[in-house]
């Protein structure tokens, strides 16, 4: 795509589009991640989905000594050493791909913003702190190293907005507390989260698939 300042993997239904999501990949993958699934989640042809997979921009990674991949920011440590000031960069490519969306005739209340893992903090960083509202937010696998600043920085737009979280139980790369402490800080803040757990690592399974189909099929007309 020549739109964007970065590259994606779209998948456009066969009829004229009225719903978008837009899922991003985690640490070190691309845009192709994710676009397997898509058949499983089963979501019917009426819905006239456009699957947005974006690039990542390549950059060095810490906690992978300094190796240049895919990544949304940059990680120090499995405890939680995030680069903050990268994941509001990434916000801003993520905004920059919804503003895209809703010039091509899209209301933002169509879009839904998917991550997995690095994906899934900018999804919810982004959403949460969006000016106008959005379907959903699907958040897999992660955890938001920026909740603590919500109070101050989330949009009135979306303080309704519809998530749904899902992690492994067995997740060695982010532990299923860290997930815990997100969605506990949420609901503190009034937010309404559909959780879901799997007996898995840090991945995504056939159950989560079909679970993931049957929540996007609630947000979207």
């Amino acid at each position: 795509m020549n739109n964007h300042s970065f590259d994606c993997v779209e998948i456009d239904p066969e009829t004229p589009v009225k719903n978008v999501v837009i899922w991003l990949h985690g640490l070190g993958a691309d845009g192709h991640d994710f676009e397997p699934i898509v058949p499983g989640l089963q979501i019917p042809d009426d819905f006239a989905v456009r699957y947005v997979f974006p690039h990542a921009p390549m950059r060095p990674v810490t906690i992978n000594a300094g190796m240049v991949m895919r990544a949304w920011y940059d990680i120090a440590d499995l405890d939680g050493g995030a680069d903050i000031e990268g994941i509001y960069d990434s916000a801003e490519l993520l905004r920059t791909l919804i503003q895209y969306e809703m010039n091509s005739g899209i209301a933002s209340e169509r879009i839904v913003l998917a991550g997995f893992s690095q994906g899934g903090a900018i999804a919810l960083h982004t959403g949460l702190r969006f000016e106008k509202p959005l379907a959903g937010i699907l958040a897999l696998s992660t955890y938001s190293p920026t909740v603590n600043r919500l109070t101050q920085e989330r949009s009135d737009a979306n303080r309704t907005i519809p998530i749904m979280m899902a992690h492994g139980q067995h997740d060695p790369m982010i532990p299923i507390a860290a997930a815990h402490s997100t969605r506990k800080e949420l609901a503190n803040l009034k937010y309404t989260i559909q959780w879901h757990e799997y007996p898995m690592q840090h991945e995504v399974c056939e159950e989560e698939i079909r679970d993931i189909g049957a929540w996007l099929a609630t947000v979207m007309e």
